[in-house]
């Protein structure tokens, strides 16, 4: 890798990591020695990188203290500038990781683009905080008051009143001719598609494909656990899973859909001893991991008993101590794609609502018994 592709590399981590509140609580960021040991890269590739970031709005670079997240409200002056700004709402950016990775990507494209892109995070000090639906209703009326041109949407989700939410934020955007963006889900349930441009992957043929994987290795009795209140992405994962058991002339397990906790020990026995069952597909990586602990302690082995697959490959999938196949989510292409439909939006605004869905990659490892019988 050459030095330019490093220091690319480097600050589109450290944007990532930046618009994830990583650095809140202090606002400080290490100094560049650190980075260089960190990343293992020259001093001089170092400082291009936070360039970049400085560029970028992201950071700002002060005479013998060091380099700081640069202040939201200094951040809203840039949109007083000659620069167009973008706005972000990702109410689950700290606890998603394919939403960082997303997030850090587009904070990279606005750069190079001449956009500035402002984002908003949750003010709660605990740094696991989500953002609530108050505080993403404030983030969007400081939008609309500062003149974006645009916005990056994900709806909310795991709350009852999340699709009332998400209609409030989009139609106040709407009204103010502010064109939006929805990233992986929409505002509604699925099927139903509201009136703005959707990029995500193709959740249906997802869970039809890891549906048709286990299926193939010789599971016959597959069930699909889910927390409540999730995402529309994972109703489309579901009906691929139920499609790909019919096409293969399974009977569909009742339930087969188990809404619940994945470390509650009595509602992980009540899905695995209600019926026998040879698969279990999740809804993510990070459910999937939890549930696997939850196996471990029930004494049901993976795969031996039990086959596993989660979905969106997040790092520690490889790393479990069974790792985990799963699902890819193309976070850089979703990010491209993203871009260039908000871009197309603002030049064009009389375009009709679009649905852009990525193909999936499913990735095999330990989980799901593929290499059991391999020695």
């Amino acid at each position: 890798m050459n030095s330019s592709s490093k220091h690319r590399t480097i600050s589109r981590q450290l944007a990532t990591e930046i618009i994830a509140g990583k650095y809140r609580q202090t606002g400080r960021l290490p100094s560049e020695a650190q980075f260089v040991k960190r990343f293992g890269v020259s001093r001089p590739t170092v400082g291009r990188a936070l360039k970049d970031l400085q560029e970028q709005g992201l950071i700002e670079r002060r005479r013998g203290s060091g380099t700081y997240v640069r202040p939201e409200k200094d951040r809203a002056h840039d949109t007083h500038s000659a620069i167009p700004q973008l706005g972000m709402i990702v109410p689950s950016l700290r606890h998603t990781e394919i939403f960082e990775s997303i997030c850090g990507e587009l904070a990279s494209l606005a750069r190079v683009n001449d956009y500035g892109l402002w984002w908003g995070a949750s003010t709660s000090p605990i740094s696991e905080s989500k953002m609530t639906v108050e505080e993403a209703e404030a983030l969007c009326s400081r939008f609309i008051e500062q003149g974006v041109a645009g916005v990056f949407f994900v709806p909310f989700e795991h709350q009852a009143d999340r699709e009332a939410a998400n209609r409030r934020i989009t139609e106040r955007l709407r009204q103010a001719g502010i064109p939006v963006v929805l990233l992986d889900r929409d505002i509604g349930p699925f099927p139903h598609r509201s009136a703005y441009d959707l990029i995500g992957i193709d959740n249906f043929a997802g869970g039809y494909l890891l549906a048709e994987h286990l299926i193939k290795l010789g599971a016959r009795r597959l069930a699909y656990v889910m927390r409540p209140l999730t995402a529309s992405t994972v109703d489309a994962r579901i009906a691929g899973a139920r499609i790909a058991m019919l096409a293969y002339g399974l009977e569909i397990p009742q339930p087969f859909v188990n809404a619940g906790d994945p470390v509650d020990l009595k509602f992980v026995r009540s899905v695995t001893q209600a019926q026998k069952l040879d698969a279990i597909l999740c809804t993510s990586d990070h459910l999937a991991a939890q549930l696997l602990q939850s196996l471990t302690r029930l004494g049901i082995r993976v795969p031996q008993d039990l086959r596993l697959v989660g979905f969106d490959d997040v790092r520690f999938a490889s790393l479990l101590t069974i790792p985990l196949t799963t699902m890819e989510q193309p976070c850089r292409d979703i990010a491209i794609t993203a871009f260039n439909a908000l871009i197309e939006r603002l030049k064009n605004p009389a375009l009709p609502p679009r649905t852009m869905m990525l193909t999936p990659r499913i990735v095999v490892r330990e989980t799901c018994g593929a290499y059991r019988h391999q020695s």
